[in-house]
């Protein structure tokens, strides 16, 4: 079912995925989960595999693209600003409070990678919110610029550097070792490709990383009232997983660490399973009427 919704004059688009079971309904329906991808990927890039699961648990999902990505309208396209995004994340909470049979009073808040910094920051500011699920969550854009610089080759990070401070024009967001891509480590290209939808773009604006650096999420996981999972990927290239564990403890989050890379908790990899399972089984808790 598609579920549109306006902000700042742009249409953002999103898919609902209504509960399939009576498991966690109450009197005044069901919880709803509000769920946007990370760094540059769309809806279709493995969320609805999480939705799916959710549905069947008995949980009504809302997924979401970001104004500028995928299915929404909005320009500029493919331009990362953290404001519009958490301004999106706020309107989609805002909706799905409204759908039909969700229980307003039992919103989670899903994000993954650079969403789940996001739903840190709207959890804090949102004392209303269920519960809420951060999955190999960007936490500290600082951080993960000197992870990146620790795991690619200076050469390549130069590049890069060069690329998102004077390009004007988008370039391409995952590609192949020495390609100059954004995210270019050995196995990224074939982990995002692999799970990327229709509606992806194999582009981006790149004075994203700007933006990136600059983010702070972190910050904010004190602030955060309700219950909170942080789901760690110890291997994580991308996300730093100790600044994702300070998060975790300042957030007094209930916390699952996997032994694996960034992508290897999506839809078709090695340990989304687990990953899954122990959010619905968190879910279940939390939610419960």
């Amino acid at each position: 079912m598609t579920v549109t919704f306006t902000v700042e004059g742009a249409t953002c688009l999103g898919r609902r995925f209504p509960a399939e079971s009576d498991e966690l309904r109450s009197a005044d329906g069901v919880p709803c989960v509000v769920m946007a991808h990370g760094f540059g990927a769309t809806r279709d890039s493995g969320l609805d595999a999480f939705a799916a699961e959710f549905a069947r648990a008995g949980l009504d999902t809302l997924a979401f693209d970001y104004r500028g990505f995928g299915e929404s309208g909005g320009e500029p396209r493919q331009s990362v600003s953290v404001a519009r995004q958490l301004a999106d994340y706020r309107a989609a909470v805002a909706t799905a409070r409204g759908l039909d049979g969700v229980d307003a009073r039992r919103i989670v808040l899903w994000g993954a990678s650079l969403s789940g910094g996001h739903v840190l920051v709207t959890a804090a500011r949102d004392a209303e919110v269920a519960a809420t699920v951060a999955l190999v969550p960007l936490v500290d854009g600082l951080a993960a610029v000197r992870h990146a610089v620790g795991s690619h080759p200076p050469a390549a990070m130069a590049r890069s550097a060069v690329t998102s401070l004077v390009a004007r024009r988008s370039v391409r967001l995952v590609g192949p070792p020495g390609s100059g891509a954004l995210l270019s480590l050995p196995g990224q290209l074939e982990a995002y490709t692999a799970m990327a939808g229709p509606s992806w773009r194999n582009e981006i604006d790149p004075r994203a990383m700007v933006e990136i650096a600059r983010y702070r999420p972190s910050r904010q996981a004190r602030a955060v009232r309700g219950p909170l999972l942080v789901q760690i990927a110890d291997l994580d290239r991308m996300s730093p997983p100790q600044s994702a564990a300070k998060a975790a403890v300042a957030g007094r989050a209930e916390v699952r660490r996997y032994p694996c890379d960034h992508f290897d908790v999506f839809p078709g990899n090695r340990w989304f399973r687990l990953a899954v399972d122990h959010q619905l089984a968190f879910l279940r808790r939390k939610v419960r009427p």
